[in-house]
């Protein structure tokens, strides 16, 4: 193991775990809009878009991740719509993502007791208010399990934005073997900076899951 050449690549890593992480940040944020407003649309039926709703979630869920990401950088030049690398990988990751955090979002909904629901309508709530206040909290923390996992599948799925030149980890781990043929060197590094991003972020989210899983609503 070459400690010399370890520690020359560090500033390499850094630059690239900032990419990383700064791509991750907005593909999960993005994703849990997209999926809670798609579950939204499967769970009141909205004549239309459910269907829509439902193609999108089937093709995301059944397609490869780095075909979509293919597809949306190098297709999308047939009809003259070009993105930058950066943005493409936010968007290619947050059609994943979407897909997957609806269907989070969407089991937790399902598990919203009627009970509940006529509850809330019994007292005077409106819609947005009963979404608000009794079927949202008790939807995401049935949910949280399943959002966490998401979350972090989604920052591993980061590795693919290589394939479009962006200097992520996974490309520059891949660009320092090809060059110095550093093999063992450039991997350790690799898996020591994804431990640095996702194991804070697994600690982080195991902790919101407890809060939100044991909190008590309203207090």
């Amino acid at each position: 193991m070459d400690f010399g050449f370890i520690v020359q690549s560090l500033p390499l890593y850094g630059r690239a775990a900032q990419l990383t992480l700064t791509i991750s940040v907005w593909a999960v944020g993005l994703s849990l809009l997209v999926g809670f407003l798609c579950s939204m649309v499967i769970y009141y039926r909205v004549r239309g878009l459910q269907f829509i709703i439902k193609i999108y979630i089937e093709l995301s869920r059944n397609t490869p991740s780095l075909i979509q990401l293919f597809f949306l950088y190098y297709g999308l030049t047939q009809v003259e719509l070009k993105l930058e690398a950066e943005p493409c990988a936010v968007a290619g990751l947050t059609f994943l993502g979407g897909s997957y955090m609806a269907e989070a979002f969407r089991s937790g909904l399902e598990a919203v007791g009627k009970s509940q629901i006529e509850s809330g309508l019994s007292i005077g709530l409106s819609d947005a208010q009963l979404v608000r206040y009794v079927i949202f909290p008790q939807a995401f923390s049935v949910s949280m399990p399943a959002l966490e996992a998401n979350a972090i599948f989604l920052i591993k799925e980061t590795s693919i934005v290589s394939a479009v030149a962006l200097p992520d980890l996974m490309f520059v781990a891949k660009d320092l073997i090809g060059m110095y043929y550093s093999t063992a060197e450039a991997l350790t590094l690799l898996v020591l900076f994804y431990l640095m991003i996702l194991l804070p972020v697994s600690l982080l989210l195991s902790a919101l899951e407890r809060k939100v899983r044991y909190g008590q609503f309203g207090n």
